[in-house]
């Protein structure tokens, strides 16, 4: 198990804010720590496994969103004619 501020340093894309909200959203589920331990989370080998499949999948949609950016403006208009209305949230 690992702490937060290591978990942070592991990623470097990743901050302690964003890393917040995604255990507000329980997409990555730590284990509290005890107060003596001086971390608020500990994170089990599958929290880190989650981070980095999280991250992943940015990095893919930012690769995926960059390539659309290069397309005529009709494919970018067709695409985004054919995609579900956005939801709210994170």
């Amino acid at each position: 198990m690992i702490g937060l501020d290591e978990l942070v340093r592991r990623f470097a894309e990743l901050n302690s804010r964003e890393l917040a909200r995604w255990i507000e959203n329980r997409w990555v589920v730590p284990e509290h720590a005890a107060e003596s331990e001086g971390e608020r989370y500990l994170f089990h080998e599958v929290d880190v496994a989650r981070v980095e499949l999280i991250l992943d999948i940015r990095r893919q949609m930012r690769r995926l969103c960059d390539a659309l950016e290069q397309q005529p403006p009709e494919v970018r208009d067709a695409i985004r004619r054919a995609l579900p209305p956005a939801r709210g949230g994170g």
